[in-house]
């Protein structure tokens, strides 16, 4: 058990490294050089970094940016909110992700031209890369921080709440001072990026993604084990197979996509020869702890 969890936390911490650097890369690299700007915390410390250095004359800062250290420090009070409301874990990982996001944006050069000077095109290309990025640090279990961090603490607490709505309400927010800061031709295109962030996000985040699980097998233990590594409920009885006139424990199981694997090692564990079924997209009305 324990061996397994250590496997799963290295593999859940390699997909967020990742996941941030292809983030941090992006930003810097694709959408800063364009003048445009990201949802979320990470937009409101674009425009603090932008009221600094054009309100205060800090043109000397060249191509270091600051706006990873603005984000970090406005996640101090976040991190602390999340320490109460999420445990350890969570804010543990959620500060490393942060801290390495902060280093990679200070210190990652800025290009003093656009790579890709076609504003369309780099808000595609920008979008996919940055919402890949974010995806797979949601994909790790872990946060990049900011209104993920929020949002998921509102889900948890209200369950009508979700991080989409938290950002949506941020970005109007951002919006409308790009708005009124900049021209109407800045704000479409950061729209673009922004939309196409989130399906390329939404496409490697699979959090919210319901799946069934029907096992049939003839071996005991599978319900035991599913109980106490992964703490779900289990439906069980007892069938007969019509051709081999066989008796099969047949388990019915609800759990999220990211669940998946670890179910199957379960089983397969217990029983190699075991034949599940998996449904995609079960709808869930009732007690099902949603995991986040």
């Amino acid at each position: 058990m324990k061996k397994w969890m250590n496997k799963k936390l290295a593999i859940e911490m390699a997909w967020a490294f990742v996941g941030v650097t292809l983030f941090s890369l992006g930003v810097n690299i694709l959408i800063t050089p364009l003048g445009l700007y990201n949802g979320g915390f990470m937009g409101m410390s674009q425009l603090i970094r932008t009221g600094l250095v054009q309100g205060l004359g800090l043109d000397f800062l060249g191509r270091v940016d600051i706006a990873g250290i603005i984000y970090y420090l406005i996640n101090i009070p976040i991190f602390i909110w999340a320490w109460k409301e999420m445990g350890k874990k969570f804010l543990v990982t959620s500060l490393i992700i942060v801290t390495v996001q902060t280093l990679w944006m200070t210190f990652v050069p800025i290009p003093k031209e656009p790579i890709i000077s076609d504003y369309l095109t780099a808000c595609i290309i920008g979008g996919l890369v940055v919402g890949t990025g974010v995806g797979m640090v949601l994909r790790g279990r872990t946060s990049g921080g900011g209104q993920d961090i929020v949002g998921v603490i509102f889900a948890k607490k209200y369950p009508n709440f979700s991080v989409g709505k938290i950002t949506i309400m941020m970005n109007a927010v951002i919006y409308a001072v790009c708005l009124w800061m900049f021209d109407i031709e800045t704000v479409v295109y950061s729209l673009i990026y922004t939309t196409v962030l989130a399906m390329a996000c939404d496409r490697m985040h699979v959090q919210n993604i319901n799946i069934s699980a029907m096992i049939f097998t003839k071996k005991e233990g599978i319900a035991a084990a599913v109980m106490s590594e992964m703490g779900r409920g289990v439906t069980t009885w007892e069938g007969v197979g019509a051709y081999t006139n066989e008796t099969s424990h047949i388990l019915y199981i609800m759990i999220s996509k990211y669940e998946v694997e670890q179910l199957k090692e379960i089983i397969h564990r217990v029983d190699p020869h075991a034949f599940i079924i998996f449904n995609e997209g079960s709808s869930v009305v009732g007690n099902f702890e949603k995991r986040l």
